[in-house]
């Protein structure tokens, strides 16, 4: 007798049967990971996609929509200043973005005093006395309030803390480049500015405020 006649006689229809069931799963198996394994091609645009985020890239693409955002949404300072003072929850339901420490988009006009290390004093008419309010130029622009300015960028549209951190890197110095490459930022000083752009309420008497345009009159 062969080993092939011993072999069959062992194997029983219900263990033939299971066999079968075996590689019928295994085939389905191995069709359903084809059917969801993507090639994509070295050197594609899906290939440049799913490579490292480049926070740079991110800020060019996303800067101009939170610049048109603010500028449709920004209150006038004295208007602003006023709101806050008679009722803070109330003018940060109207005006701000997020929670608990609000963006908020303004406008406003003033004359440029001292600076240091980029960050202005302005002299704005129809403020209060009591608030101060400073504009950063950089060279380093710092914070993340133009990324958090709108409210639709989230912590959930990144891979992790680190790329939330830099994407509002990557925005400022996109902004820095869009708004005040093309402006004497050392010598500013007595000079009049129009400026829109966001501030984050850290001090309701202390306002930094991040352009997203700005002339110089």
């Amino acid at each position: 007798m062969t080993t092939l006649s011993i072999l069959s006689n062992q194997v029983t229809p219900r263990t033939l049967k299971k066999i079968g069931v075996a590689l019928a799963v295994t085939l389905a198996v191995m069709v359903a990971i084809g059917l969801n394994t993507k090639v994509v091609k070295i050197g594609s645009t899906e290939d440049v996609a799913e490579q490292a985020f480049n926070p740079d890239s991110y800020g060019d693409k996303t800067f101009p929509q939170i610049q048109q955002s603010v500028q449709s949404r920004a209150v006038d300072a004295a208007t602003l200043a006023t709101a806050l003072n008679a009722d803070p929850a109330a003018a940060t339901t109207k005006y701000g973005v997020g929670s608990p420490m609000p963006v908020f988009s303004v406008s406003l006009t003033g004359v440029v005093g001292e600076g240091e290390m980029g960050i202005y004093a302005l002299k704005v008419a129809g403020m209060p006395d009591d608030i101060k309010v400073r504009l950063q130029t950089g060279p380093a622009i710092n914070g993340t309030d133009l990324r958090d300015a709108t409210g639709t960028l989230q912590f959930g549209d990144f891979k992790n803390q680190i790329e939330y951190q830099n994407a509002g890197s990557g925005i400022n110095r996109a902004m820095k480049k869009a708004v005040l490459s093309n402006i004497d930022t050392q010598h500013l000083s007595g000079k009049t500015v129009k400026v829109t752009g966001v501030f984050r309420l850290l001090n309701p008497k202390n306002w930094l405020v991040t352009p997203v345009g700005m002339t110089v009159q």
